[in-house]
């Protein structure tokens, strides 16, 4: 889900750019975010994700694997960030996921026999679900591609921010708003989406592009601190307490915390039933969220046998569309990594 301010953001807050722009950056994106676009995205008319011969989904690779190199063949230093653990916090939000996930899997069957192709693929877009085995299989593949993945102990997003708070990374790449209130100082959106993309249940397709949003020049235009940002969240609805307060959407929340001043007394003055949970410990969880220190970014040449192996011997690819993006892997590493290099002791220096 993910906490929704974007009716409170500005536009000129956001920043459109062209992928060109984010040459030689370093983006740590939310693992999980993205591996659910492409397993919601990629799919067969009828809502079927892509499998192999064996019956398993290969959509979360097809997407890591081709649009990877997309960003990779424009200089754009990626780096993974993998979900760990959730925390307590977040039980309701899971449970309430899972309910959904099960709907969906339910009204997809039936869409199926009505032949609704369209309704069936919505509703299996619904219930996609990344298994145990799909992770491992993702980090797999971008081990053999040369791509770093950084495991989180708990939340993939308030690693991305840590990261880039760090200066380990120039920005946390997500669709979700949270590595701001995680405290990133700034936030690419679209990243992995960018390109021509058809609108849900329309026939209507848009250019998706970049958005940079700065966390500091996004503060400054609402008038308010990062705390007071949390707060907002809170009052909205975040991943750890998924209904927000009632009748309180951004506009009211944005008015209340700047009529407020304090976030915490505001969130303290609030009646403890509108919360799942403490809304302070929420408050606490985004400005002390488990993170680690213990990683090491480095972009590789691609282990191309390896590649191979995963996508064509083991899940089926076309062996000539693998051969051919290989070889825009290794010209754009030779291109834009070589020599370029930053082990863990220069990201401690850019500090």
């Amino acid at each position: 889900m993910g906490v929704n301010i974007r009716e409170i953001i500005p536009p000129t807050a956001i920043k459109e750019v062209d992928l060109s722009a984010l040459k030689y950056k370093e983006v740590a994106i939310d693992a999980y975010n993205a591996l659910y676009q492409f397993l919601a995205a990629i799919r067969q008319p009828d809502g079927t994700p892509l499998m192999d011969s064996k019956g398993r989904i290969t959509s979360h690779l097809n997407g890591l694997f081709y649009r990877t190199i997309n960003l990779v063949e424009h200089g754009i230093k990626i780096v993974y960030v993998f979900d760990g653990k959730p925390p307590e916090l977040k039980r309701i939000e899971i449970e309430k996921r899972r309910k959904i996930k099960s709907e969906a899997a339910r009204k997809y069957e039936e869409a199926i026999k009505k032949g609704d192709l369209e309704a069936a693929r919505r509703y299996a877009q619904m219930s996609s679900t990344l298994t145990e085995e799909m992770v491992l299989d993702a980090k797999r593949l971008l081990e053999a591609m040369g791509i770093p993945y950084v495991q989180a102990p708990s939340d993939g997003e308030a690693q991305a921010a840590y990261m880039a708070r760090r200066g380990s990374v120039w920005a946390a790449g997500s669709q979700d708003y949270d590595s701001l209130l995680f405290g990133s100082p700034r936030l690419v959106r679209n990243i992995t989406i960018t390109g021509r993309r058809k609108l849900p249940r329309k026939n209507v397709y848009l250019e998706i592009k970049p958005e940079i949003i700065e966390l500091e020049t996004l503060l400054k235009q609402l008038g308010i601190t990062r705390e007071q940002l949390i707060a907002i969240g809170i009052l909205v609805g975040t991943d750890y307490n998924p209904d927000g307060v009632r009748g309180v959407g951004p506009k009211t929340a944005l008015k209340m915390v700047k009529a407020h001043g304090d976030p915490v007394k505001l969130l303290e003055s609030l009646p403890r039933t509108e919360f799942p949970v403490d809304p302070i410990e929420i408050y606490e969880y985004f400005l002390n969220p488990p993170v680690t220190d213990e990683y090491r970014l480095e972009w590789r040449p691609p282990d191309e046998k390896r590649v191979y192996k995963i996508l064509v011997e083991e899940h089926d690819f076309n062996p000539d569309r693998v051969g051919n993006a290989l070889t825009r892997l290794r010209k754009a590493y030779n291109e834009f990594f070589r020599g370029r290099q930053l082990g863990l002791d220069a990201w401690l220096k850019k500090k």
